[in-house]
C-alpha cells in the first residue's frame, strides 16, 4: 500500500466537469482568436483614423510620421462634411446612390427568388448543376474585366454593336457620351454580377425546408404555384428579411468597381454613373483632402447604421422572428 496515497489530490465530480468544459471553451477560443485578431486589425482598429474627419490635416516636414501629423493638425468641428453639402456634384452623387440602391433593392429579392424556386423545381440534376454554375461564374469575376467585356460590345471604334450598325449603313450610335442607356446598363451588370450569389443563398434555404409540408399539401390537392405562394415563399421570409435588412445598411454605399470600371471613366456619364464613393475618390485625388474624405466616409457608416436599425425596426413590427436583433 502506498504510504502517500492519502495525500494525492482527486479531483471532485464537479472540478472535473469543470476543468472539462474551460478545455473546450480554451479550445474552441483557440479556433476563433486569428479570425478575432484578423477583425481587429482590420475593422475596429482603423476606426480611431475617424479624428481625422473633425481636424485639418496636415504634413508637417520636420517629422512627417502619421502621429505627429495628426497631433499637431488643427481642429476644424464639422467644417470636413460641408462639401457635401454645398456642391450640386455631391448632392447628385447621394441621389444616384441612394436610387441605384434601392433598385438594387427590389429587383434583388424579386429576381434571385423567382430564379432560386425555378431552380428548386428542376428535376434534373445535371441541368440544375450547370444553371446553378452559370449563374454563379460571374460574381468572381473582377469590374475591371467586365468593362473590357463590355467595351467591346460598344466601343463607337472596335466594338462588335458599333460595327454592325456601320455594316447595316446607320450612324453608330456612341455609347460612351450619352447618359440614357447607362442606367439601365449598370443595374443589368449588377443584377448579372450578384444574382447568382444571392441565389444560392435562397436555394440553400430552401433546402432547409420540411418536404412533409408538400407531402401533405399535395394530399390535400394544392397545386405547384399553391404550394410555393403558400409554402416556399412564407419559408424564405426570414431569409428576405435578414438580406433585405443588410442591403438597406448600405443603401448609401456603392459598388465602387461597377461605378469606377464599368462606364470606363467617362465624364459624359457622370450625371447618371457618380455615386457617393467615386465622388469621394475623385475628390480626393484632386484636392488630395484626407480629412473632407474621411468626413464623408463617417457620414456614410453613420448613415448606414441608422438605416439598418431602423429597417430591422420595422420588420421586427411586422415579423418579430424574422428581425436580426
Amino acid at each position: 500500500m502506498n504510504p502517500n496515497a492519502e495525500k494525492t489530490p482527486r479531483l471532485s465530480l464537479h472540478q472535473s466537469s469543470r476543468f472539462s468544459k474551460y478545455k473546450k471553451t480554451l479550445a474552441l477560443l483557440t479556433m476563433v482568436a486569428p479570425v478575432t485578431i484578423w477583425l481587429i486589425l482590420r475593422s475596429y482598429l482603423p476606426m480611431a483614423g475617424m479624428v481625422l474627419a473633425f481636424k485639418n490635416y496636415k504634413v508637417y516636414p520636420k517629422d512627417p510620421t502619421f502621429w505627429n501629423n495628426l497631433i499637431h493638425s488643427k481642429w476644424v468641428g464639422f467644417k470636413n462634411f460641408e462639401f457635401l453639402f454645398k456642391t450640386d456634384a455631391a448632392m447628385l452623387a447621394v441621389r444616384n446612390t441612394v436610387l441605384y440602391n434601392i433598385v438594387f433593392i427590389i429587383l434583388g429579392v424579386i429576381i434571385p427568388v423567382a430564379l432560386a424556386i425555378m431552380m428548386n423545381e428542376l428535376t434534373k440534376k445535371l441541368a440544375a448543376k450547370t444553371y446553378q454554375t452559370l449563374m454563379f461564374f460571374p460574381y468572381f469575376l473582377s469590374w475591371v474585366v467586365v468593362s473590357y467585356f463590355l467595351n467591346a460590345f460598344i466601343d463607337a471604334q472596335y466594338g462588335m454593336l458599333p460595327a454592325m450598325q456601320k455594316a447595316a449603313g446607320e450612324i453608330p450610335y456612341s455609347w460612351y457620351t450619352s447618359t440614357k442607356p447607362w442606367p439601365y446598363i449598370i443595374v443589368f451588370a449588377n443584377l448579372w454580377k450578384n444574382t447568382g450569389y444571392t441565389v444560392m443563398l435562397y436555394l440553400a434555404a430552401i433546402t432547409g425546408i420540411d418536404t412533409t409540408q408538400y407531402e401533405a399539401s399535395a394530399i390535400d390537392g394544392a397545386t405547384k404555384w399553391q404550394q410555393i405562394w403558400n409554402i416556399t415563399i412564407p419559408n424564405l421570409r426570414t431569409m428576405i428579411a435578414i438580406l433585405f435588412i443588410l442591403n438597406v445598411g448600405k443603401i448609401f454605399n456603392s459598388d465602387f468597381g461597377l461605378f469606377y470600371n464599368v462606364p470606363m471613366q467617362n465624364g459624359a456619364t457622370f450625371p447618371v454613373t457618380q455615386v457617393i464613393d467615386t465622388y469621394i475618390y475623385r475628390s480626393f485625388m484632386t484636392t488630395h483632402d484626407v480629412g473632407m474624405n474621411t468626413a464623408a466616409g463617417l457620414l456614410q457608416n453613420v448613415l448606414g447604421f441608422i438605416c439598418i436599425i431602423t429597417a430591422n425596426s420595422v420588420v421586427k413590427k411586422i415579423d418579430e422572428d424574422s428581425s436580426m436583433f
